[in-house]
């Protein structure tokens, strides 16, 4: 049996999502407007829940 290391799965994995993303970018119709909505919506949700966990940790080392 062999062993694959979690680097090399981990690189497939990435060189397989990014031609599967390269589908769906030349893809017809409205689609190739999928990823950067999806980027768009990641990226709000990532930037709200960042701030909110930054102002519980500032709210915790803070005296009142």
């Amino acid at each position: 049996m062999t062993t694959v290391s979690p680097m090399n799965a981990l690189v497939d994995q990435l060189t397989e999502m990014n031609e599967y993303f390269m589908d769906v970018a030349a893809g017809d119709g409205l689609a190739p407007l999928l990823l950067p909505v999806g980027t768009l919506l990641v990226f709000v949700s990532m930037a709200v829940f960042g701030v909110l966990t930054l102002g519980a940790v500032v709210d915790l080392v803070t005296p009142e």
